[in-house]
């Protein structure tokens, strides 16, 4: 694991918005209270937020408890009102879309030069959909796991 010792929190933070930059599927990502993001702004999308639910100290790791929002803009077509499945089309393409964000982040944390890295994922992670939680048509994915990473923070 990453010898880390005082910067965990943000090399943590750093390593995870970086990797998530590199998928063709997201255009920004963010951090902090998502209600203070203009959600209004198109060229924001695909979007994914970090959101670090608590951490964990031991004698020898940091575990942080992350969600990561993914998200698309949901383009609702005029043709094909009636079929229900037809006009859902888009939103089944963009949870599919930003299901795989998460998934391709999760797997890099988990199996790829992440992990040689010293950014280990401890078990498995928890997706939980959503369609319209926030304004603007949104649909995506909220992906939450651990990450753990060397407490090399040494008090003598």
């Amino acid at each position: 694991m990453a010898n880390n010792g005082a910067r965990a929190f943000f090399l943590m933070l750093e390593t995870i918005k970086n990797t998530l930059l590199q998928d063709k599927n997201v255009n920004t990502v963010t951090y902090g209270d998502l209600t203070e993001i203009d959600l209004s702004k198109q060229t924001m999308f695909p979007l994914s937020h970090i959101l670090v639910n608590s951490a964990t100290n031991d004698s020898q790791t940091m575990t942080f408890n992350v969600t990561i929002i993914s998200m698309d803009v949901v383009d609702i077509s005029k043709k094909d009102l009636n079929n229900i499945f037809e006009r859902d089309a888009h939103e089944h393409f963009v949870l599919n879309t930003q299901l795989a964000v998460g998934n391709r982040l999760y797997q890099l944390l988990h199996n790829g030069q992440v992990r040689l890295d010293g950014y280990q994922v401890d078990g498995d992670a928890n997706c939980e959909p959503f369609v319209d939680r926030f304004s603007n048509n949104l649909a995506g994915w909220a992906t939450t796991f651990d990450i753990m990473i060397k407490n090399d923070l040494f008090i003598c």
